[in-house]
């Protein structure tokens, strides 16, 4: 009996519960969250450094695919999405992350794990502070809401994340009703999510220290069990955000992000 295997099972089934209660109590994408549990479970079941933070991000994106399709198609059938933003986002967006893609797969570890506790200390730092976006009364130049995608494609597809926490600011930021920015970034986690999935699995092809059922950087227990698992225990979550403070709970996630992000940074040092 394969008690690694088992362990695996068992930690990555818990790390789907937890996963889920989180987003429904403070209604953070899955990937903020998936990335540093993975992480943990990985470390802890001693599979080598190298390829524990690519797993962790490939095997989130794939997770974030169908999670992000529900969503995105929910909010249409709301009316809150926008879909001048969404095409004209689609290419630049797909190339920023084609470009993250890229570096990711042949980026080191310790490349890997900095980008991801750096920007999970800002979006900490962000959730601790708790402050409004307001609207720019002037709007970004053309060239520069072009950029915009590139960036947000470039880092989501590094970090493992479906791309809200940063897509959501900015179009908000813009002048994009938040009802509409929140319903058009998760079609836009889809759009991130397939072609960066895709590009885990091939860059890891050939990897001899990968956890059992992985196809390239992509562990397919991990895909199977906290989808699932997401699925089910989010409105164990919206039950419990509505029985407690809505400050204290984006103070506690900050929080775990932030020893999250810590315990990154000592690892790599």
């Amino acid at each position: 009996m394969d008690f690694n295997l088992i362990n695996l099972v068992l930690l990555t089934l818990l790390s789907g519960c937890i996963a889920g209660i989180l987003a429904g109590m403070l209604g953070v994408g899955g990937g903020i969250v998936v990335v540093p549990l993975l992480y943990y479970v990985l470390n802890y079941l001693n599979y080598d450094q190298s390829i524990i933070m690519h797993v962790a991000v490939g095997s989130s994106l794939l997770i974030i695919v169908p999670t992000s399709i529900r969503s995105a198609i929910q909010h249409k059938k709301r009316g809150a999405f926008d879909q001048n933003i969404f095409r004209k986002w689609i290419p630049p967006l797909i190339l920023g992350t084609i470009i993250g893609a890229f570096f990711a797969v042949y980026a080191t570890f310790e490349v890997l794990t900095i980008i991801f506790a750096s920007i999970a200390t800002l979006v900490a730092i962000e959730m601790f502070l708790n402050r409004k976006i307001k609207k720019s009364k002037i709007l970004p130049p053309k060239i520069l809401f072009q950029i915009f995608p590139i960036f947000i494609g470039l880092v989501s597809v590094m970090m493992g994340i479906g791309g809200g926490s940063l897509s959501v600011p900015i179009m908000n930021y813009s002048g994009i009703e938040m009802r509409k920015a929140v319903g058009t970034s998760a079609a836009f986690g889809t759009v991130i999510a397939i072609p960066g999935s895709i590009g885990f699995i091939f860059g890891g092809l050939g990897q001899t220290l990968l956890p059992p059922f992985s196809i390239g950087y992509v562990n397919l227990i991990a895909f199977g069990l906290i989808v699932p698992a997401t699925l089910l225990t989010v409105p164990i979550g919206v039950n419990f955000a509505h029985r407690i403070s809505q400050n204290k709970l984006r103070k506690l996630f900050a929080l775990f992000l932030s020893v999250t992000a810590i315990k990154m940074f000592t690892d790599v040092i």
